[in-house]
């Protein structure tokens, strides 16, 4: 046997060139969670990445406005599936508490119906009793129920979500997913209407689907797991507001080497015989060797020329959308009473405000709502003796957004919060400000308004979603809400995991 030795100098300078040759640089279009995790994984294995922002700041919709001493989560106020959180940073030796601690809400959430109000409490239990007390023998029906669901999640968390970047639907079959076919062809409305009867638990059963953008009559029962989301893992709330989840995030990508530019717009993304060689923001065209976007999908192919795009419009104009937002934010200089950090008032025909945003996209004529009090938990949100009130209302996306019909429904809603919660609050409003359809679009390029991506429906699932990776134009992908696997924080995080791993495994085989 012949042994060949190489010059210890001859082997560093090979190394250095093969070291520089997998080494890549990667830019990145937006800076919400789903960018920001690609950016930590990609800067992580090496990559020379950088992240180009519209706004001043970071986090895409999930930013913070501060006023007066008051505190704002913009877009994301709900803090489910910790798990999905703690795997992120645990993935960078990291730990949650490392940059943010996050409280148990207790209770999580309170309903309030038109002639009763639902307490959801911090354990199973609490929770079992509630609906025992609603519906006697409901109790046990819903830890079978919620056993189930639990099932389900840790297939779709453990299984699924982390391992089918939507390339083949064979990415689905498992022992697992075949013994449950048919919670894919039933809808959550079947399997919570199989099992409850009374309207109001059917409707607490049925608002996590809401987080999926789809009506719970669209919504495949196997994504039942969002009810162990919100049941068994329960409702937190990070101190200081879920930016500083984000802040988190942009701090680790600052640690991993990632370049941050804020008040950066894209406005083309640059292709040459078939790949892709940079973009262009500010006049100034950027070379890379891979372009990642993260913004609103649609957005990110007009940024392309039309021969490079995958999608018409008319593909686009076809698929269902998840509901856009009339957003009201509020600072009260008195504390509230009778509410909770979460709120839903359920005092309406939650059927017919659905229809009116799916079937027949109209301003809801009856509509339910959302009020988030951040200071009830979490005295950082507001100054002292005052209130931090985010009001949501789920409508229709691209619908008329008028000052006009955002005054009339601020003055139902109002109308009816004190109503419900037996307090005046008019004349305790020391500012307000509202954000609506055409905000998300000049804000975030979300198409049509939208505000939480692309319906998460049976035939918009998985591998029927738009693919992660250009099949027209080399090294471009794409990441968020309207791509894999879904609308949602955690999903989001998830989506920039599955992103990196695609980019990584192309450059393992080059």
């Amino acid at each position: 046997m012949i042994v060949h030795l190489v010059p210890l100098n001859a082997f560093r300078h090979n190394l250095l060139i093969f070291m520089l040759n997998m080494k890549k640089t990667i830019q990145i279009i937006g800076s919400g969670f789903s960018s920001l995790s690609a950016a930590c994984y990609l800067a992580k294995a090496g990559h020379q990445v950088s992240l180009y922002e519209k706004n001043s700041t970071v986090g895409g919709r999930a930013r913070q406005l501060n006023k007066d001493g008051f505190t704002f989560d913009i877009g994301p106020s709900w803090y489910w599936m910790p798990d999905v959180f703690d795997r992120f940073f645990s993935d960078f030796g990291k730990n949650t508490s490392d940059y943010y601690k996050i409280d148990k809400l207790d209770p999580a959430y309170k309903i309030f119906f038109d002639d009763e109000i639902i307490t959801i409490g911090d354990s199973m239990d609490k929770i079992c009793s509630e609906f025992e007390r609603i519906e006697k023998g409901s109790g046990n029906k819903l830890k079978k129920f919620i056993k189930k669901a639990q099932n389900n999640y840790g297939i779709a968390v453990n299984k699924i979500l982390y391992n089918a970047p939507g390339i083949s639907p064979l990415e689905l079959v498992s022992k697992d997913t075949v013994l449950r076919l048919d919670q894919f062809f039933k809808t959550i409305s079947q399997e919570v209407r199989k099992n409850f009867s009374n309207p109001k638990l059917v409707s607490t059963l049925e608002f996590p689907s809401l987080f999926l953008g789809a009506k719970p009559s669209k919504t495949p029962s196997f994504f039942s797991f969002m009810n162990y989301a919100d049941f068994g893992l329960g409702t937190w709330h990070p101190r200081g507001g879920m930016y500083e989840i984000i802040k988190a995030m942009e701090t680790l990508a600052i640690e991993l080497g990632v370049g941050i530019h804020t008040n950066h717009p894209v406005d083309k993304i640059v292709v040459d015989n078939g790949k892709v060689t940079g973009l262009v923001t500010k006049n100034m065209f950027i070379e890379s060797d891979i372009v990642l976007s993260g913004a609103d999908y649609h957005h990110s192919e007009t940024l392309l020329d039309a021969e490079h795009r995958q999608h018409s419009e008319a593909y686009w104009e076809k698929k269902v959308f998840a509901p856009s937002s009339l957003l009201f934010y509020i600072g009260l200089d008195k504390k509230l009473k009778n509410t909770e950090h979460h709120n839903l008032f359920f005092d309406a025909d939650f059927e017919k405000h659905a229809e009116e945003i799916y079937d027949e996209p109209k301003w809801p004529s009856h509509p339910l709502f959302y009020a988030n009090v951040p200071s009830k938990t979490d005295p950082s949100m507001a100054p002292n003796g005052c209130e931090a009130l985010f009001i949501l209302m789920p409508i229709a996306p691209n619908i008329e957004d008028t000052p006009e019909l955002r005054n009339h429904y601020l003055k139902k809603i109002i109308e009816r919060f004190e109503a419900k919660t037996e307090q005046s609050i008019q004349n305790n409003i020391i500012f307000k400000e509202s954000f609506c359809i055409e905000d998300f679009k000049s804000e975030y390029n979300s198409y049509k308004g939208n505000a939480y991506g692309m319906a998460m429906t049976l035939l918009q699932t998985a591998f029927l979603r738009p693919k992660l990776k250009s099949n027209k134009v080399k090294n471009l992908y794409f990441t968020g809400q309207l791509t894999v696997p879904g609308p949602g924080v955690p999903p989001s995080l998830i989506s920039g995991k599955l992103t990196s791993e695609l980019i990584q495994k192309m450059l393992d085989k080059c």
